[in-house]
Formats: C-alpha cells, sequence, structure tokens
C-alpha cells in the first residue's frame, strides 16, 4: 500500500534554526531537493545541529550565510530527502 502525503506549500524560511530530524513529514516532503547549511563540527566547539540557510542550491545557502555576515566555509551542504 503506498502512503501519500499531502503537502501545502511551505515557506523554506520557516525551517530555518530547525534541527534536520526535527523536520516533519509534509516539511521534508514540501522541500524536498532544497539544499540546507549546517554549521560543520569542530574540536573546538560543537554547534548546535541546525538549519542555518535553506536554498535551491550550495551557492544560494553561501549566498545567504554571507549577507548574514557568516564564513560559508565554516558550514556544510546537504540536500533534503524524504526517509526512504
Amino acid at each position: 500500500m503506498a502512503v501519500m502525503f499531502f503537502t501545502a506549500r511551505i515557506d523554506p524560511q520557516r525551517v530555518v534554526g530547525k534541527p534536520p530530524e526535527r523536520l516533519d513529514l509534509d516539511e521534508l516532503a514540501a522541500l524536498e531537493g532544497r539544499v540546507v547549511a549546517l554549521e560543520i563540527y569542530t574540536p573546538e566547539g560543537l554547534p548546535e545541529r541546525r538549519i542555518e540557510a535553506i536554498g535551491e542550491t550550495a551557492e544560494e545557502c553561501a549566498a545567504a550565510l554571507s549577507a548574514s555576515g557568516r564564513d560559508p566555509r565554516r558550514y556544510e551542504f546537504t540536500v533534503l530527502k524524504m526517509p526512504r
């Protein structure tokens, strides 16, 4: 039996600040394929794992980070996917 999701349009900025593992299925379905920026863990610090920027591409995420005064080199970029 197939499961169907009926998602409303979701403002991507609504997920900024949320941990990616806390996105609900509607958010994941609506934003699947978008790129999110997460701060990279380093030995000097363990940042809270949360979405810092979202965009269609890693370049869009990097631009959003730069616009807010953050260094994009300190972030990893990953594509949101529905759990399989």
